[in-house]
């Protein structure tokens, strides 16, 4: 059994993100874990009016309860391999998202990224980066209105210095042997840095992927970001997966692009897995 945690800020983005989920995992045994993560700085005066009568923790828990028990109506009878529960809570966000990774013993993270604008700026804009950062476990992002596929081709982008293998790379043979998905795996050498190819890196890769097809490619003196973007508008890259670790290539990632929010740079849904 597989333990998900759903992260919703009950907008069509977050519900958008869970379709997704529901649908990758349609096969699999799952126990999903709705979270929201009430900001105190979103309490009405409303909730401390009715308060009077109840806690002021039950009069703040009541409308987000009441929510997250229709995201549970609309989704629970769909599969009946799939089975939902429903969190709220009041801490930091991704100090919430840590805590119940480890009390669920959580295995995959779902985030939705509809970007920085406006008033959309609610959970999902500059906070997915800060789940990518802080939160040590696979996370799925979800692009703002992207509609599921099977993820067939999977793009792994690698900067110099990423090493293939460890824990990472478990992770993702997992997945693409789950789902069959062919093997892209790109490594770039941005604009500053000094290149350095090395030789024996297809060698390296194809011994660790055994008997599994794959296709790689080189490319130098081109941003990071936009090599990724330009890759996956030049063939069909159904998902990205991304290894993270502290600073370095998921850094340049964010930055290359004009603002710090993910959905301005991915296309595809982003499989974050951390080493």
């Amino acid at each position: 059994m597989k333990n998900i945690l759903l992260l919703t800020d009950f907008s069509e983005n977050a519900k958008n993100a869970i379709r997704y989920a529901l649908q990758l995992l349609k096969n699999d045994v799952c126990e999903f874990h709705l979270l929201y993560v009430h900001k105190t700085s979103t309490f009405s005066s409303d909730d401390l009016i009715s308060s009077a009568k109840t806690s002021i923790y039950e009069s703040i828990v009541k409308k987000p309860k009441e929510k997250l028990k229709l995201l549970v109506e609309e989704f629970q009878n769909k599969n009946d391999k799939h089975t939902f529960h429903t969190i709220v809570d009041f801490d930091s966000f991704t100090a919430s998202i840590n805590q119940i990774i480890t009390q669920k013993k959580i295995e995959l993270v779902v985030i939705g990224s509809n970007g920085v604008t406006g008033a959309k700026e609610v959970i999902f804009g500059s906070n997915t980066i800060n789940v990518i950062r802080k939160v040590n476990c696979t996370t799925l992002v979800v692009p703002e209105g992207f509609k599921f596929r099977h993820p067939k081709e999977l793009l792994l982008p690698l900067s110099l210095n990423d090493s293939f293998s460890g824990e990472n790379l478990n992770v993702l043979l997992t997945f693409i042997d789950t789902y069959k998905s062919g093997l892209h795996v790109l490594r770039i050498a941005d604009e500053e840095e000094k290149v350095s190819f090395n030789v024996n890196d297809v060698n390296d890769i194809s011994g660790l992927l055994e008997s599994r097809a794959y296709t790689y490619s080189f490319i130098s003196h081109v941003p990071i970001h936009f090599a990724i973007d330009c890759y996956i508008q030049t063939n069909a890259i159904d998902i990205t997966a991304l290894f993270v670790q502290k600073e370095n290539f998921i850094d340049r990632f964010f930055e290359g692009s004009i603002t710090t929010d993910i959905s301005n740079t991915i296309r595809v849904p982003l499989l974050v897995i951390h080493r």
